[in-house]
């Protein structure tokens, strides 16, 4: 779809007027499903951004920023509205539920970036729940198409590496899914399947450059997932949930170590 070797864009959302929105150099994104050059979304009092951007219905788009607060925005730009409130933590934001009326996020208390627990706030900025507490950092909270789980990756089973798990938005039922000896991260669904990424064995964390996986998860059995991408990548790839609105396909960027940046999209099967 895209090539590039100036921007380095990152972590696709599929929109529902059919283009991408990423990431790049702090900046948001859109790039139409035709390959045409991408085209900057201009926010007024946006700081730089990371790239953790999900989307929201109506058009809205949720950010986090360097600053460590998600922000609102719309799809089109303009003003910007601030979600997080002043509480002593860095808001990482992955998952919003289905009737757009809560958030998920990481929150990390600063200088102490192995600390992550899941948390979840209002759209509003009110109503902050803590999910998890004690050892092993999580990432990457997603709601389920149903609302009924938070699906993300932890390292609170012990030995140091990421597996994907769930758990209930009241914090109850956690639930380890992934048992294998690779690092797993970012599970985004869509309808009745996954993708996730997965790193060698040993990786620390979730790092650029690396040779990594794409893994596919059929009827929620995810002892069965098989990979269906293999590529250089990590971070950048598919931190944020990158399926089309129809759930057929998913979007997703490769590093190639001798070449440029590219971004690409596959058929689900």
């Amino acid at each position: 779809m895209h090539e590039s070797s100036t921007v380095l864009f990152e972590a696709p959302n599929w929109a529902a007027d059919d283009r991408l929105v990423l990431n790049g150099d702090g900046l948001l994104w859109g790039l139409a499903l035709d390959g045409s050059a991408p085209a900057q979304i201009v926010f007024e009092g946006l700081p730089a951004l990371n790239n953790d951007h999900v989307l929201g219905p109506g058009g809205l788009v949720y950010m986090s920023a360097d600053d460590g607060h998600i922000y609102e925005g719309s799809l089109e730009g303009g003003a910007v509205r601030r979600v997080t409130p002043d509480d002593g933590f860095l808001h990482f934001l992955h998952g919003v539920s289905p009737d757009g009326s809560t958030l998920a996020y990481v929150g990390i208390t600063p200088g102490e970036w192995t600390s992550g627990t899941l948390w979840t706030v209002g759209v509003s900025g009110r109503g902050s729940r803590q999910l998890t507490s004690g050892p092993g950092a999580d990432d990457g909270p997603e709601y389920s198409p149903s609302g009924e789980w938070i699906y993300f990756n932890t390292e609170r089973f012990g030995g140091g590496a990421a597996q994907i798990a769930r758990i209930r938005p009241d914090g109850s039922g956690l639930e380890q899914l992934t048992f294998d000896e690779r690092v797993n991260w970012f599970p985004h669904l869509a309808g009745s399947r996954a993708v996730y990424l997965s790193f060698p064995p040993g990786t620390a964390g979730h790092p650029a450059d690396l040779p990594v996986l794409l893994r596919l998860v059929d009827g929620d059995d995810w002892r069965s997932a098989r990979t269906v991408v293999s590529l250089d990548g990590g971070q950048g790839t598919i931190n944020v949930n990158s399926w089309s609105p129809a759930g057929d396909r998913f979007a997703y960027v490769d590093y190639p170590v001798t070449r440029s940046a590219s971004m690409r999209t596959i058929n689900r099967t």
